[in-house]
């Protein structure tokens, strides 16, 4: 089951449950409807324009998207612009289609799990006991260590002799 919207200027094929991304839209309590469908597909193989038919969504969150440069540039002429623009959406779960009578839902999503928080772990209590530690044990590395290879003296470069 699928059915293709339009929304903002673009046409999406949408089925429940999917997630899509839509040019920013006013949302009223996080649902969002779209009036203009255009074709829904209720079988395999079946296309037809509903008389009256409706897509309804729930907002999953809104955001911008990735930055996209725009870069002005006449050569010879000194002239550079550098813009940058990030386009607003809306991410929509689709969870109903209907038409003529029809009306196809997609399952609950479960609760997401909450985070916890990690608990804070108290330094200056190994900060101390780390300290007490290298004390005691004796330095292993550097008995094993070896003397660092001395560098060669540059030689003089030899004189010019002045030209007669």
């Amino acid at each position: 089951m699928y059915a293709v919207i339009r929304a903002g200027g673009k046409q999406y094929r949408v089925a429940p449950g999917d997630v899509i991304r839509v040019e920013k839209t006013p949302v009223d309590g996080g649902r969002v409807e779209f009036p203009e469908v255009l074709a829904v597909s209720a079988a395999d193989g079946q296309i037809a324009r509903p008389g009256e038919g409706r897509v309804v969504g729930q907002v999953v969150e809104e955001g911008r998207g990735d930055k996209v440069l725009v870069f002005h540039y006449k050569r010879k002429k000194q002239y550079k612009k550098l813009r940058g623009h990030r386009q607003p959406f809306t991410a929509v779960r689709i969870t109903e289609i209907a038409f003529d009578g029809q009306s196809f839902t997609a399952p609950e999503l479960p609760p997401a799990p909450e985070k916890k928080a990690k608990p804070a772990r108290p330094k200056p209590a190994k900060a101390e006991a780390a300290e007490a530690e290298t004390e005691a044990a004796p330095p292993k590395a550097a008995a094993h260590k070896k003397p660092a290879p001395k560098k060669a003296a540059k030689k003089a470069a030899p004189k010019k002799k002045p030209k007669k």
